[in-house]
């Protein structure tokens, strides 16, 4: 296979997968990358590095010649003391400056990754693509101006570009959720509220599989598709797993989580204006009260899509990567 491809924030987690998925498969990939950038393993799986930023629409187009598909992972994702200004530079500005530099080019595909944040809690889960947006915070709000103006963009300019939204990802090389990890494995673990809320996780692997789907099969011209895990569960039985595969038990027994809440609001209204980060944020104490559970039927049909990692047998490998990196101490 010659196919070229291009890609966006090929040096983070979900972007350096896909890099090195792209290249097992004989792809010739172009990952756009900064000077400053960690570049140690786009290096080491050979693809190409193009030294640009997508801030800067002329620092990507002359490196997409000859390209059959760009995938636009690159994104502004919670990051904290930056202004709100940021996200939306990024995540709408940025996102922006790659589409129509593709388009201008003349490349024939393009992919963008949103996320399912746009829908922020679920009040009827399983969600499909067609439940309405319900950001919670400027990172969702910023991917939603995003996606709405890729959709936009698409239409008015009949570009066959594909758009998806990933559910909550996981795996070897991930430390979004370290820190359950870490919290459940040292034993001090407490369930914040009833654990019976839904959460849906997609094992990186069947992400990969899934953005690539959206890059090669012509059914996904103008689609946006949900990428998740064959099963969402409740947030006790993910714990439980991560016990399981840490070989720990958790203690019974819950915390109320109004007061936790109460307690991160006040953290982040006394330290961000002093420029001190939060011990506790209310965006964390989230995770312990909204349903986040997702519909991926519609990946399925039209995509072909099909996980196949398990949840128990990707958190057992994620569990097995964090000993083995001694990330758990």
């Amino acid at each position: 296979m010659n196919k070229k491809v291009f890609v966006t924030g090929g040096t983070g987690f979900t972007g350096g997968r896909l890099c090195e998925i792209l290249c097992e498969r004989g792809y010739h990939v172009k990952a756009l990358a900064r000077q400053t950038s960690k570049l140690e393993n786009l290096r080491r799986i050979g693809a190409e590095i193009i030294y640009g930023d997508i801030s800067d629409k002329a620092s990507m187009k002359p490196a997409m010649k000859g390209v059959d598909c760009v995938y636009h992972i690159a994104a502004a994702f919670r990051e904290e003391n930056v202004p709100h200004k940021h996200f939306y530079d990024v995540n709408v500005d940025g996102t922006r400056n790659v589409l129509e530099a593709a388009f201008e080019t003349g490349l024939p595909h393009f992919v963008h990754c949103s996320t399912v944040g746009v829908q922020g809690e679920i009040a009827d889960p399983p969600a499909t693509e067609d439940a309405p947006y319900n950001p919670g915070d400027v990172y969702q709000e910023s991917k939603m101006q995003g996606e709405l103006m890729v959709k936009d963009f698409y239409q008015q300019n009949q570009y066959p570009g594909a758009i998806f939204r990933p559910v909550g990802i996981y795996g070897p090389g991930d430390t979004r959720f370290l820190k359950i990890f870490k919290w459940i494995y040292s034993g001090k673990f407490r369930m914040i509220g009833s654990g019976k809320v839904l959460y849906h996780w997609t094992y990186i692997d069947d992400l990969v599989d899934g953005i690539i789907l959206c890059g090669e099969k012509k059914e996904a011209a103008y689609g946006l598709f949900t990428l998740g895990g064959e099963e969402f569960v409740t947030l006790n039985e993910i714990v439980a797993l991560i016990a399981d595969a840490l070989q720990v038990s958790v203690k019974k027994g819950h915390i109320p989580v109004f007061p936790v809440w109460l307690a991160g609001a006040l953290c982040e209204l006394v330290c961000r204006p002093l420029g001190i980060q939060p011990p506790i944020y209310r965006r964390r104490v989230d995770f312990f009260m909204k349903d986040r559970a997702f519909d991926i039927s519609k990946a399925k049909r039209v995509l072909g899509y099909q996980p196949r990692v398990s949840l128990k047998e990707g958190i057992r490998r994620t569990a097995k990567w964090y000993l083995e990196k001694g990330l758990l101490k």
